[in-house]
Protein backbone atom coordinates (compact mmCIF):
# COMPACT_ATOMS: atom_id res chain seq x y z
CA UNK A 1 0.00 0.00 0.00
CA UNK A 2 2.94 2.41 1.25
CA UNK A 3 4.58 1.50 -2.75
CA UNK A 4 1.39 2.21 -4.52
CA UNK A 5 1.10 5.72 -2.61
CA UNK A 6 5.11 6.34 -3.41
CA UNK A 7 4.21 5.49 -7.46
CA UNK A 8 1.21 8.07 -7.30
CA UNK A 9 2.95 10.63 -6.04
CA UNK A 10 6.04 10.04 -8.15
CA UNK A 11 4.02 9.81 -11.32
CA UNK A 12 1.77 12.94 -10.11
CA UNK A 13 5.02 14.86 -9.85
CA UNK A 14 6.45 13.50 -12.91
CA UNK A 15 3.37 15.20 -14.56
CA UNK A 16 3.69 18.72 -12.96
CA UNK A 17 7.23 18.87 -13.77
CA UNK A 18 6.82 17.80 -17.23
CA UNK A 19 4.14 20.50 -17.88
CA UNK A 20 6.04 23.03 -15.85
CA UNK A 21 8.87 22.53 -17.77
CA UNK A 22 6.83 22.99 -21.16
CA UNK A 23 5.89 26.59 -20.43
CA UNK A 24 9.52 26.68 -19.99
CA UNK A 25 11.89 28.54 -17.51
CA UNK A 26 12.93 31.68 -17.70
CA UNK A 27 16.49 30.30 -18.10
CA UNK A 28 18.32 30.26 -21.50
CA UNK A 29 20.46 27.39 -20.49
CA UNK A 30 17.69 24.88 -20.18
CA UNK A 31 17.38 22.36 -23.24
CA UNK A 32 14.86 19.92 -24.48
CA UNK A 33 14.33 18.09 -21.22
CA UNK A 34 12.33 15.23 -20.90
CA UNK A 35 11.25 13.74 -17.08
CA UNK A 36 11.50 9.85 -17.64
CA UNK A 37 10.80 9.01 -13.59
CA UNK A 38 10.30 10.27 -10.31
CA UNK A 39 11.19 7.70 -7.46
CA UNK A 40 9.70 8.75 -3.87
CA UNK A 41 11.31 7.71 -0.38
CA UNK A 42 9.08 5.96 1.49
CA UNK A 43 8.48 8.05 3.98
CA UNK A 44 7.51 10.66 0.82
CA UNK A 45 9.71 13.30 1.61
CA UNK A 46 12.70 13.06 -1.08
CA UNK A 47 11.82 12.66 -4.62
CA UNK A 48 14.84 11.72 -7.03
CA UNK A 49 13.62 13.28 -10.68
CA UNK A 50 15.58 11.73 -13.66
CA UNK A 51 15.34 13.35 -16.34
CA UNK A 52 17.58 13.33 -20.07
CA UNK A 53 18.21 16.20 -22.36
CA UNK A 54 18.38 15.98 -25.89
CA UNK A 55 21.58 17.73 -27.29
CA UNK A 56 25.01 17.65 -26.74
CA UNK A 57 27.22 17.04 -23.73
CA UNK A 58 27.80 21.05 -23.27
CA UNK A 59 23.59 21.78 -23.15
CA UNK A 60 23.50 18.60 -20.91
CA UNK A 61 25.58 20.39 -18.20
CA UNK A 62 23.94 23.78 -19.14
CA UNK A 63 20.40 22.05 -18.04
CA UNK A 64 21.69 20.34 -15.42
CA UNK A 65 22.78 23.76 -14.13
CA UNK A 66 19.30 25.65 -14.94
CA UNK A 67 17.09 22.67 -12.99
CA UNK A 68 19.82 23.13 -10.50
CA UNK A 69 18.87 26.61 -9.68
CA UNK A 70 15.51 26.09 -10.52
CA UNK A 71 15.07 23.52 -7.86
CA UNK A 72 12.93 26.11 -5.13
CA UNK A 73 11.00 27.24 -7.45
CA UNK A 74 9.93 23.73 -9.08
CA UNK A 75 9.30 22.42 -5.88
CA UNK A 76 7.22 25.30 -4.80
CA UNK A 77 4.98 24.73 -8.26
CA UNK A 78 4.71 20.73 -7.00
CA UNK A 79 3.78 21.84 -3.61
CA UNK A 80 0.95 24.13 -5.12
CA UNK A 81 -0.65 20.99 -7.04
CA UNK A 82 0.00 18.25 -4.80
CA UNK A 83 -2.48 17.90 -2.09
CA UNK A 84 0.10 16.60 0.82
CA UNK A 85 1.08 17.76 3.84
CA UNK A 86 4.65 18.67 3.17
CA UNK A 87 6.14 18.87 -0.22
CA UNK A 88 9.37 16.17 -0.80
CA UNK A 89 12.30 17.66 -1.63
CA UNK A 90 13.35 17.44 -5.57
CA UNK A 91 16.92 16.32 -6.87
CA UNK A 92 17.48 15.75 -10.17
CA UNK A 93 19.43 13.17 -11.96
CA UNK A 94 20.54 12.83 -15.32
CA UNK A 95 19.27 9.59 -16.50
CA UNK A 96 21.77 7.58 -18.29
CA UNK A 97 19.39 6.35 -21.31
CA UNK A 98 20.13 8.27 -24.16
CA UNK A 99 24.34 7.23 -23.91
CA UNK A 100 22.85 3.13 -22.96
CA UNK A 101 20.75 3.35 -25.89
CA UNK A 102 23.29 4.66 -27.92
CA UNK A 103 25.63 2.31 -26.98
CA UNK A 104 23.32 -1.01 -27.41
CA UNK A 105 22.94 0.40 -31.22
CA UNK A 106 26.35 0.45 -31.74
CA UNK A 107 26.30 -2.78 -30.50
CA UNK A 108 23.92 -3.97 -32.31
CA UNK A 109 25.23 -2.68 -35.57
CA UNK A 110 28.51 -4.32 -34.59
CA UNK A 111 26.89 -7.76 -34.25
CA UNK A 112 25.19 -6.98 -37.75
CA UNK A 113 28.38 -6.46 -39.80
CA UNK A 114 29.96 -9.62 -38.12
CA UNK A 115 26.69 -11.79 -38.91
CA UNK A 116 27.03 -10.89 -42.66
CA UNK A 117 31.06 -11.24 -42.80
CA UNK A 118 30.02 -14.75 -41.62
CA UNK A 119 27.32 -15.09 -43.91
CA UNK A 120 29.93 -14.08 -46.66
CA UNK A 121 32.93 -16.42 -45.92
CA UNK A 122 29.83 -18.93 -45.52
CA UNK A 123 28.67 -18.38 -48.68
CA UNK A 124 31.99 -19.29 -50.30
CA UNK A 125 32.64 -22.50 -47.95
CA UNK A 126 33.11 -26.04 -49.07
CA UNK A 127 32.82 -28.95 -46.94
CA UNK A 128 35.62 -30.33 -45.41
CA UNK A 129 34.46 -33.98 -46.40
CA UNK A 130 31.35 -35.93 -48.00
CA UNK A 131 28.77 -33.74 -48.23
CA UNK A 132 26.42 -35.90 -46.54
CA UNK A 133 28.92 -37.35 -43.62
CA UNK A 134 26.34 -39.59 -42.14
CA UNK A 135 27.01 -43.32 -42.66
CA UNK A 136 23.77 -44.93 -45.17
CA UNK A 137 23.03 -48.63 -44.67
CA UNK A 138 24.61 -50.27 -48.38
CA UNK A 139 22.93 -51.37 -50.87
CA UNK A 140 21.83 -54.84 -50.94
CA UNK A 141 24.01 -56.41 -54.13
CA UNK A 142 23.58 -60.26 -55.32
CA UNK A 143 27.49 -60.41 -54.75
CA UNK A 144 26.79 -60.25 -51.62
CA UNK A 145 24.30 -63.39 -50.95
CA UNK A 146 26.35 -65.79 -52.91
Amino acid sequence: MAGERQARLGDRIRVILAERLEKGLRDPRLGFVTITDVRVTGDLQHASVFYTVYGTDEEREASAQALKSATGMLRSEVGKHLNVRLTPSLEFIPDALPENAGHIADLLREAQERDAAVAGLAAGAAYAGDADPYVKPREHDADDEA
